[in-house]
């Protein structure tokens, strides 16, 4: 007679361990692997998903559960899934270093990926590689913080990088149409958050082709909304202004 393995069977290659310190002990929980951050971040909402076992441990990997006392004068419950929701929320994910690691790398490139889809350079108007800005991220010793997303660190590479580097953000193109008797007066509102006016058409509308910051985008929409009352319009015709092909690396 085989024995057959059961497939919900918790395998410890896949435990992400949990943990919080408070009242002077160590409490543990046992999770999938990858769905804490889904929880954190308000992907995954069903508990059952993202822990093994609804116990509260000392310590998981020798599977020594806490004790009711202990979870009381810690967390004021000894509700199993209370607390292990509260460690799931504020407590600190244990990764091997060799996992750290390869998290930092992953994070890294991730961020130069999006400064190279973002940015160019403003002489040439051509792209950098993520190769290049790989590169300069290591020149400038950027160092990656894991609490922070990658969109947001991006933005604070560029900002770093523009004192070593010629790179500024892509321009957005985009058209305005505006009604004539408000056009001339918002036009004067808009021009500061404008980077280059491409052409005007004064017809039944002023219509107008520029190039922006993409971090005005909002408030430019919000601004012709408000002035026009929804008369006036804006479009896209282009999420970056760049030149075909990468820089050369030398």
């Amino acid at each position: 007679m085989s024995i057959f393995t059961p497939t919900n069977q918790i395998r410890l290659t896949n435990v992400a361990v949990v943990r919080m310190k408070r009242a002077g002990k160590r409490f543990e929980i046992a999770c999938y692997r990858n769905k804490v951050v889904s929880w954190r971040s308000g992907v995954e909402k069903d508990l059952d998903e993202v822990l093994q076992t609804h116990s509260v441990f000392v310590n998981v990997s020798k599977g020594q559960v806490a004790r009711k006392e202990d979870l009381l004068s810690a967390f004021g419950t000894d509700d199993q899934t209370e607390v292990c929701k509260q460690i799931l929320t504020k407590g600190e994910v244990q990764v091997s270093d060799k996992e750290r690691q390869t998290q930092l790398e992953q994070m890294f490139r991730d961020i130069a990926t999006i400064v190279a889809d973002k940015c160019v350079n403003p002489e040439t108007k051509r792209p950098y590689t993520v190769i290049l800005i790989e590169r300069a991220m290591k020149d400038i010793h950027y160092s990656v913080k894991t609490n922070k997303s990658t969109k947001q660190q991006a933005l604070e590479v560029i900002k770093q990088l523009k004192e070593k580097m010629q790179i500024e953000r892509a321009h957005m193109r985009l058209r305005f149409l505006l009604p004539v008797n408000e056009g001339k007066k918002l036009k004067e509102k808009l021009k500061p958050l404008i980077k280059v006016i491409e052409s005007e058409d004064y017809g039944q509308q002023l219509e107008m082709v520029c190039l922006i910051d993409p971090g005005c985008f909002r408030e430019i929409d919000e601004l012709i909304k408000k002035e026009t009352k929804g008369r006036g319009s804006l479009e896209v015709l282009s999420l970056k202004d760049v030149e075909e092909g990468d820089e050369k690396l030398e």
